[in-house]
């Protein structure tokens, strides 16, 4: 596979510095949102030190921006521990995305439908940077320790659901995305890359991605990817692996999920769509 270099580079893949070349770039827009970024569900509230540790960005400028955000009500200041953390605003910001994502209404009587009747616990997800974010999820596997949430993330090339949206995409974007992941972590790269691999070659016949406990050995997944108008979600179904039976992932929720993503994609106005690799 040789594919031709792209034009612009795919939403999230460049950091501000790669585009600072750009007069059109905002450099300050984009080290306020990486200030924002920098908190996590492990970091809820953090300091101007430990976000200049995080972004890489000067302690002077994180202090300028942290005193902005605020003001504007992204950043909430906890005077006791002299630390920040995510303001209302920032909720503010993500909910008109999830409210306008028409494929989450067209979705959830499918995944309610693949839950009810399997047990399995039902995410859509979609990319962001070199991640997974859930976008909704029906939680029906109370057995699974990593139970998701609208808004969490995942990584890519460990996750079914994340294989799932690589191979969902154009081989020029699916280069892109591999390259991109090679040069922020080449270490995590090189361990995750033969999972890709493995699930690339059975893809085609298949059509759905297969998790034996990869990201994490207590769960197992299936997931495939969502041709949705101009972009590419995808949806998984994940259980504990102690409530497996032997092929259960494979022959009997696989078959479910991907009849769900064929009625999903119909909807979307895509009738003529062969699941498989696309070329």
């Amino acid at each position: 596979m040789s594919p031709s270099v792209s034009t612009a580079p795919l939403p999230g893949l460049l950091a501000a510095e790669e585009l600072s070349a750009d007069r059109q770039f905002s450099t300050n827009l984009a080290r306020g949102l990486d200030v924002l970024r920098a908190f996590t569900p492990a970091d809820l509230m953090l300091g101007n030190r430990d976000i200049a540790d995080r972004t890489g960005l000067p302690k002077a400028t994180v202090s300028r921006l942290t005193y902005t955000l605020t003001l504007l009500g992204y950043l909430t200041r906890i005077e006791r521990f002299q630390k920040y953390r995510l303001g209302s605003g920032v909720l503010s910001l993500g909910y008109p995305l999830l409210a306008s994502l028409q494929v989450r209404q067209i979705a959830r009587p499918y995944m309610e439908d693949i839950a009810r009747h399997t047990g399995c616990t039902v995410n859509l997800g979609m990319r962001d940077r070199l991640g997974v974010v859930y976008v909704d999820t029906i939680r029906a596997d109370a057995g699974n320790l990593y139970q998701p949430d609208i808004g969490s993330t995942r990584p890519l090339l460990c996750t079914s659901i994340g294989r799932a949206l690589v191979l969902g995409v154009t081989p020029n974007e699916r280069l892109a995305i591999l390259n991109r992941l090679k040069v922020e972590d080449p270490e995590r790269f090189a361990l995750d890359l033969p999972m890709f691999e493995a699930d690339q070659k059975q893809f085609r016949s298949r059509g759905f991605c297969y998790s034996a406990g990869d990201w994490r050995r207590e769960v197992h997944a299936v997931a495939v990817p969502v041709q949705w108008r101009d972009e590419v979600v995808a949806l998984n179904c994940t259980m504990s692996a102690y409530r497996l039976r032997k092929g259960m992932l494979e022959k009997e929720i696989a078959p479910r999920l991907l009849e769900a993503v064929l009625r999903i994609e119909q909807a979307g106005g895509l009738h003529d769509y062969q699941r498989g690799e696309p070329s």
